[in-house]
């Protein structure tokens, strides 16, 4: 959520290469999927190569909304499909640290690894869900952006172990903040 807060601040600086580029956002979507798949494929025999195929991957899920919202192609189908294939991302990229961890023999990591997906998809699953039954979930320590970056930052430096940590953590106090608004909006 810290991220979100900063807003759509590069929306107004990239408008003009928005502007020009003429694949749909949909197409940008999955393109960032693609190379997102890669960087899973990679990471158990480079997490330097993985970190920066992740970091592709991320500059496309974010050019896809700038797109989007400057060439006026907001749709609910996109944002379906943006957060689908978020899920889905989200759910290799643990697997695959998982798996680097598990060749690795350190058990623990490959555990913590797989907490962090479910972390994940609890901390999309609370919003979604509130959001659900009519709430508004603006709530929350770090969402996707944030444990990319988290992420990204450790494979890039080799402190995979450590950003797994902050990821779980951070997760864990989002889904905590998200489940007592909850319990405040939701009465």
């Amino acid at each position: 959520m810290l991220i979100a807060r900063l807003g759509h601040f590069l929306d107004k600086p990239l408008r003009g290469l928005s502007l020009r580029i003429k694949i749909h956002p949909n197409i940008l979507s999955f393109i960032g999927f693609l190379i997102t798949l890669l960087s899973a494929i990679s990471i158990p025999y480079s997490p330097l190569y993985g970190g920066l195929l992740l970091m592709g991957g991320g500059l496309f899920d974010m050019l896809d909304g700038i797109v989007a919202r400057n060439r006026n192609l907001v749709s609910a189908f996109g944002a379906f499909l943006d957060s689908t294939l978020d899920r889905i991302s989200d759910g290799v990229i643990f697997i695959a640290i998982s798996i680097f961890f598990y060749q690795l023999n350190e058990d623990l990591y490959c555990l913590i690894s797989l907490f962090c997906l479910l972390s994940a998809y609890l901390v999309s699953y609370t919003r979604a869900r509130i959001e659900g039954l009519g709430g508004d979930c603006r709530v929350g320590l770090a969402e996707r952006p944030e444990r990319i970056l988290i992420l990204i930052a450790g494979l890039l430096s080799g402190y995979i172990r450590e950003a797994l940590w902050v990821i779980l953590i951070t997760s864990i106090i989002t889904i905590s903040q998200r489940i007592y608004h909850a319990s405040r909006v939701l009465r």
